[in-house]
C-alpha cells in the first residue's frame, strides 16, 4: 500500500497563513486526514518542488497548480465563501461538475431559496440590481490579444462581437491585478475611438454589476456573482459554471447571445453548483465529505 502521508505544496502567503493557523480550509483537511492517522507536511511549491514531489512517498495536493503525477491532486476555491474543489487537472472545464447536466427540476427549490437568500445578502447586502442604462459589462481578464486553445475567441475579439450584438453602452473593465501591454491598451483605445458607447476602465466591475443587463467574459468569476443578482452570461471560453449561460464554445455566437434576454433558474443553479458539487470547509460534514471524495480517487482512506 502507498504511503498514507499528504505532501501539500502551497505559494508562500498561503503557506504562511496555513503555518499561522489561519486559513480554514487546509486546517479542517489536515485535521481530517490527521483524524484517520495520515501523515501531513507542508512545502513551499516551486519548479524544483514540483520537478521533485513524484519521488515522495505518500500523495500530493496543489493549490490552483496542475498536479505533477498520478498521486497528486490539485484544489481552488469556488469563487465565493468556503467552497472548494479538490480535482485531478486544474483546468475547471475538465472538472465533473462541468461536464455534468442540470436540471432544474431536480433541484429542491425551498433548500435552493434559502440558500441563495443567504448568500445573496451576504455577498450584496441591501443591493437591489437595476438596468437602466441597457448596460453590457464586459469583464476582462488577461492576454487581451490571445487566442488561447479553451477560448472561442480572444478578448479583443470579444469586445468587437459584444458591440456588434448590444446597441447600447459597453463598459470593460481590467483586472486589477492584471499586468496590460501597451500594445494591448492600445486595442482597447482604438476600439474606442471608433465607438462612443464603449469604453473601459481598471476594476470597479462590483459597482458596475448591479446596473448592468448581463455579463460577458472569457469565464471571469464576475459572471458567478452576477448569478446572485439574477443577472445574464455570455462565456467565451469554457467554464465548469457554464450550464445556465450563453456559451459561445458550446452554443455558437448567435445563440449564446439569446441567453441575455432570459432569467436563469439561478437560485436552483448555484445551490447545485456551490453546495451540492464543491466542498463547504464552512459545514460541519466537511472532513466526511472530503475524506469520500478522497476516496473516490483511490486514495487509502
Amino acid at each position: 500500500m502507498t504511503e498514507r502521508h499528504l505532501s501539500i505544496y502551497l505559494d508562500p502567503t498561503t503557506l504562511s497563513q496555513v503555518r499561522e493557523g489561519q486559513h480554514n480550509f487546509f486546517a479542517r483537511l489536515i485535521g481530517a486526514l490527521k483524524a484517520v492517522d495520515w501523515g501531513v507536511n507542508l512545502h513551499e511549491t516551486g519548479p524544483i518542488a514540483r520537478r521533485d514531489a513524484r519521488n515522495k512517498p505518500g500523495y500530493a495536493l496543489y493549490h490552483m497548480e496542475p498536479p505533477t503525477h498520478a498521486r497528486a491532486l490539485t484544489c481552488r476555491r469556488s469563487y465565493v465563501g468556503a467552497f472548494w474543489h479538490i480535482e485531478d487537472s486544474a483546468e475547471r472545464w475538465e472538472w465533473p461538475v462541468a461536464k455534468a447536466a442540470f436540471d432544474a427540476d431536480e433541484i429542491d427549490g425551498q433548500e435552493a431559496a434559502k440558500f441563495f437568500g443567504i448568500w445573496k445578502n451576504r455577498l450584496y447586502p441591501g443591493v437591489n440590481p437595476t438596468n437602466e442604462r441597457d448596460l453590457a459589462l464586459i469583464a476582462l481578464q488577461g492576454k487581451l490579444r490571445d487566442h488561447r486553445s479553451f477560448q472561442a475567441m480572444s478578448p479583443i475579439q470579444m469586445i468587437e462581437e459584444v458591440l456588434a450584438r448590444h446597441a447600447g453602452p459597453v463598459v470593460a473593465t481590467l483586472h486589477p491585478k492584471e499586468i496590460y501591454t501597451a500594445d494591448e491598451i492600445a486595442a482597447l483605445e482604438q476600439i474606442a475611438s471608433r465607438f462612443s458607447r464603449f469604453h473601459f476602465q481598471l476594476g470597479g466591475s462590483p459597482a458596475l454589476l448591479p446596473k448592468c443587463q448581463f455579463v460577458a467574459t472569457q469565464n471571469s468569476a464576475l459572471a458567478l456573482e452576477g448569478y446572485f443578482l439574477r443577472k445574464p452570461a455570455i462565456l467565451f471560453a469554457k467554464s465548469e459554471f457554464h450550464h445556465i449561460a450563453g456559451s459561445v464554445s458550446r452554443d455558437g455566437l448567435e445563440a449564446a447571445f439569446q441567453y441575455r434576454d432570459q432569467t436563469p433558474p439561478v437560485a436552483r443553479y448555484l445551490y447545485w453548483l456551490l453546495q451540492l458539487n464543491a466542498l463547504n470547509a464552512g459545514r460541519p460534514e466537511f472532513e466526511e465529505r472530503l475524506r469520500a471524495h478522497l476516496k473516490n480517487f483511490g486514495w487509502p482512506i
